[in-house]
């Protein structure tokens, strides 16, 4: 059957997926949030000077990243859990974990994760799932400096969070672009896996482009690109760096693939490119406003392209507009076939979801559309969820 979606595709994948970071520091197991397609195969690895010998060398890379990435303890009130309410079953069971509503448990949570230092003047970013549910957090730096941090603002469609420290001068790192990055490629991940500080493990590019169906909200607006990586990535790397083998930044550590709640095979990412363009608007404004095109889309079949007479295999097929939306407004139509967006190839849901994840409404995006085997180059001003 295929998969439809309100403005994107929600991914299908073997296994469980869970967010990769919030390490609980209760006595009792906390369960993960429950989350886990499109493979862009490429050549032509890119092979940093330093890898060209016998020998793989992360050392460089390693150091150069490590300083910019912080531990970050979140803690949840008294205060705040007791604002929350009381679990009306504690009456009759008491504290029996069996018995417990894990909706209605209102004991201060807390744990750790990782973050990124974004700015020298103290900006920080990590994922939404870490900080969510915290009142009170803590930012211990790689020189084992500590600091109270406040939170600037979130954007739980694509897990993303930003805090701010009082401090001057912290190491960041340089940017990659991450929509060069290629299937192959070796990847560090550096985050405080089970609370151990400063951790460094080793990978390649295992796929991009994954929809994994992780980040739950209300609207249905969830954005999920993720790069995918087979370095190992545990409960506490969530919202540390991912970088190529330069040390530079390539993404956020988000979530893994596995069935015990540990490390099983495959970590996934947020591209730094949709991470910065939010985040940017975050620290400027507090908060992000995603832009919309006001379609449903779905991954082309073979057999949609018997039925309609597509004279594509690849790209995204538009399914429906919403009334009033930008992309009717522009003159999109329904089963017309985007095959580009800005001037870069489309082949897939994900791939157009990773280059508009990270838009606001206002901005202008050019669609390449394919009609019936006609190109057609169609501006598009994004609007507003409604």
């Amino acid at each position: 059957m295929k998969q439809h979606l309100s403005y994107l595709l929600s991914g299908l994948i073997g296994g469980l997926v869970v967010l990769a970071g919030f390490w609980m520091t209760h006595s009792e197991p906390t369960p993960c949030a429950q989350d886990s397609t499109a493979v862009r195969l490429v050549s032509n690895v890119h092979v940093p000077p330093n890898l060209t010998g016998a020998t793989f060398d992360f050392r460089e890379a390693a150091a150069r990243a490590m300083p910019a990435v912080v531990h970050i303890a979140a803690k949840e009130s008294p205060h705040e859990a007791e604002r929350k309410g009381e679990d009306p079953w504690s009456q009759f069971f008491g504290d029996d974990l069996f018995f417990r509503n894990p909706f209605l448990d209102f004991r201060p949570r807390e744990g750790t994760g990782s973050g990124v230092i974004y700015t020298s003047d103290g900006y920080i970013v990590t994922n939404n799932h870490v900080v969510e549910h915290a009142d009170i957090l803590q930012v211990t730096t790689f020189d084992n400096k500590r600091f109270k941090a406040r939170l600037v603002g979130t954007y739980p469609e694509s897990d993303l969070a930003v805090l701010k420290i009082d401090a001057q001068n912290l190491p960041t790192l340089e940017f990659a672009d991450s929509d060069e990055a290629q299937v192959g490629q070796w990847v560090l991940a550096i985050g405080n896996p089970l609370n151990l500080t400063s951790t460094v493990t080793a990978g390649i590019i295992s796929a991009r482009g994954r929809d994994i169906d992780i980040i739950r909200d209300r609207q249905g607006a969830a954005i999920e690109s993720f790069i995918q990586t087979d370095a190992a990535v545990n409960p506490g790397n969530s919202g540390g760096a991912l970088v190529d083998a330069d040390g530079r930044l390539l993404g956020i550590n988000t979530a893994i693939a596995t069935r015990t709640g540990f490390f099983q095979g495959y970590s996934f990412a947020i591209p730094i490119n949709v991470v910065r363009n939010i985040v940017d608007e975050i620290i400027e404004n507090g908060s992000f406003r995603r832009g919309f095109l006001g379609i449903e889309i779905a991954e082309i079949s073979p057999e949609d392209v018997e039925d309609l007479g597509l004279s594509v295999t690849q790209g995204v097929l538009v399914v429906r507009l919403t009334e009033g939306g930008a992309a009717q407004y522009a003159g999109v139509l329904p089963n017309d076939v985007i095959v580009g967006i800005n001037g870069k190839k489309v082949k897939s849901p994900p791939e157009l979801l990773e280059h508009l994840g990270s838009t606001k409404a206002g901005d202008a995006v050019t669609l390449k559309i394919n009609r019936q085997g006609t190109l057609l180059d169609i501006p598009v001003v994004l609007k507003p969820a409604e």
